[in-house]
């Protein structure tokens, strides 16, 4: 009677154990599931015109990180200065601009807005937006002068092309600390706004450090438990969604690597998980909005992540310029869709 009592709790603890297992390995599928394939091997050399987004990346990391620095409220001379440079760099390329501006510890401060208005489908919208301020005590190359300089060359490239859908650029203030995961930060204000206005944001990219990589083994650390399903090498590009943005995410990736010849990595995963949400990609989820971070993943690889050792020497601009042609395609695939 013992022995059967022993098989039945033997027989129950394997079931649950290969239940759990199931569950577990259908959840891994259902994160980590991307179209295509990471492009491996050897890159090609730069087309020209990856030189010349190459060149251009590298004037607005040094103006933003390199001439004027640190940017915050507590250097809000400097965030002003941000602010102008990027508004100054969207009209030259033939954009109106906006501004949404908000007080916060008593400063004055802004999103900036440049759009191309969509030929057919003006009412679907596709924001692309990068945060143009940086943290306390560092110039903020990578975090996240890189991101602004993105949006900047893709707005070059997307001024003489006429989208079936509008798409947005949106340089954001606010986004770090202490406003991170706040409704101080600019893109939380922004979200906020276009869900009240019943605005049809369709895909929005948060472009968010994307400038550092490296070929050293174990260059790339990862949140559990991701270490096990992604590389160890920081040469990579990654694209971040939550659930609700899988559908999205895929579309992205499968667009990427079409297009790029540079390697990528994809998830779709709870938002809760550390790092998951952290950029502006978070505002937009919070009010229901489809949003995906296009992300070097920052503190997982760069040493010199939110220190004064975040210059723009340290950044690798032949590969961001590989990562900013590709999302051009990208941006141009979900723009032209239907």
């Amino acid at each position: 009677m013992q022995l059967q009592l022993l098989k039945k709790r033997w027989t129950s603890f394997v079931f649950q154990l290969l239940l759990i297992l199931f569950i577990a390995a259908g959840a891994g599928w259902y994160m980590f599931n991307m179209p295509g394939h990471s492009y491996r091997g050897a890159l090609p050399p730069l087309s020209q015109e990856e030189i010349r987004i190459r060149d251009r990346l590298v004037v607005h990391v040094n103006h933003l990180a390199g001439k004027i620095g640190e940017r915050n409220i507590w250097h809000d001379r400097n965030l002003q200065l941000a602010a102008e440079y990027i508004t100054s760099a969207f009209k030259k390329l033939g954009y109106s601009v906006s501004e949404q501006d908000y007080r916060v510890h008593d400063s004055s401060v802004k999103n900036i807005i440049a759009e191309r208005r969509g030929v057919l489908h003006p009412e679907e919208i596709i924001v692309i937006g990068a945060h143009y301020d940086s943290i306390i005590g560092s110039p903020g190359a990578d975090d996240n002068a890189s991101g602004v300089a993105t949006i900047l060359e893709c707005a070059r490239l997307l001024a003489t092309i006429e989208p079936k859908r509008t798409v947005r650029f949106i340089a954001f203030v606010n986004e770090e600390p202490p406003f991170f995961y706040t409704d101080q930060m600019g893109s939380y204000r922004y979200a906020q706004a276009a869900k009240q206005k019943q605005e049809n944001i369709v895909a929005m990219l948060s472009i968010e450090s994307i400038g550092y990589y490296s070929d050293k083994p174990h260059s790339q650390y990862y949140p559990f438990p991701f270490s096990f399903f992604y590389p160890h090498t920081a040469n990579f590009i990654g694209f971040v969604g939550n659930l609700s943005s899988r559908t999205l995410t895929r579309a992205i990736v499968a667009s990427f690597r079409q297009h790029a010849s540079f390697p990528s990595e994809g998830i779709a995963a709870p938002s809760w998980i550390m790092g998951v949400g952290w950029s502006d990609q978070w505002s937009f989820w919070k009010q229901g909005y489809r949003a995906v971070m296009v992300t070097g993943t920052a503190l997982f690889r760069n040493p010199h992540y939110h220190t004064e050792y975040d210059t723009p020497e340290t950044l690798d601009y032949d590969r961001m310029a590989r990562v900013v042609n590709g999302l051009m395609h990208v941006i141009q695939d979900l723009a032209n869709q239907k």
